[in-house]
């Protein structure tokens, strides 16, 4: 079997460090994977993704020794499910709000009696032998906090049985708050929703996490923030290219 080495190192309260698959390259995985990076997450929410490229990926990223992950599209127990089956060690749930909206998403990810995911993981032989037997304890679900109306109910949320933890989204948080981050008072009162989530975490024993930066990562690894993004590949491209012309010119 192949082992969450990322949720392993949350367990014993070690940072890791991810970045966000958006354009539809599945190679991109391994090379990331490859360069250290604990898990990739693939985005089915907002990248340019089918399912067999999502397939794909999810196998070049443990050919690179990472961690294969997935934010899925919508909170839907079948397309939860169907991540799953195709490979996905971890899933991460957008515009969770809500009690109700955590449990839906619980229940899709674990199978009886643990949760309701329905058997038939056809795509996920490549992950080892007796899947069934040991992928309850492997897989991890985050949810987004990403509202001030889910930032309010961290709490509640984040009590849900099969919730392993969470994943803020800073710009849809501001952006649900009404806040310009280039006013001093509103990046303030940002921060300070952020802490609360992070906080709530604390309280029920669940990971907290955080869409941050490579400016930044390191600065919400200090404050308590574990599952941390840095980026995506389409920001390494662009940054990269950047630099390189900088120098050339």
């Amino acid at each position: 079997m192949i082992r969450n080495q990322t949720k392993a190192m949350l367990l014993h309260d070690e940072p890791v460090y991810g970045i966000t698959l958006t354009a539809g390259a599945p190679v991109a995985g391994e090379v990331l994977a490859q360069a250290g990076f604990d898990f990739i997450m693939v985005d089915n929410q907002h990248g340019l993704w089918d399912e067999t490229g999502t397939m794909l990926a999810f196998r070049s990223i443990v050919l690179g020794g990472g961690t294969p992950m997935l934010r899925v599209q919508q909170n839907d127990y079948y397309t939860i499910g169907r991540a799953l089956d195709s490979g996905a060690l971890g899933v991460i749930v957008p515009m969770v709000n809500s009690v109700e909206d955590a449990t839906e998403a619980a229940r899709a990810m674990r199978y009886p009696p643990r949760g309701q995911r329905s058997i038939g993981p056809f795509g996920a032989g490549f992950l080892g032998e007796d899947y069934q037997q040991w992928i309850d304890d492997e897989v991890m679900l985050a949810v987004q906090i990403e509202s001030i109306t889910a930032a309010e109910s961290a709490e509640a949320i984040l009590q849900v049985e099969g919730v392993d933890g969470c994943w803020v989204g800073p710009a849809d948080l501001a952006a649900s708050m009404g806040l310009d981050l280039t006013v001093e008072r509103d990046r303030a009162l940002h921060e300070e929703t952020i802490l609360n989530v992070l906080e709530a975490c604390r309280k029920t024993g669940k990971v907290p996490g955080i869409a941050g930066r490579p400016h930044n990562a390191q600065e919400w690894a200090a404050r308590g923030m574990r599952f941390i993004t840095v980026g995506s590949d389409g920001m390494l491209l662009t940054d990269g290219a950047t630099a390189i012309l900088a120098d050339l010119r």
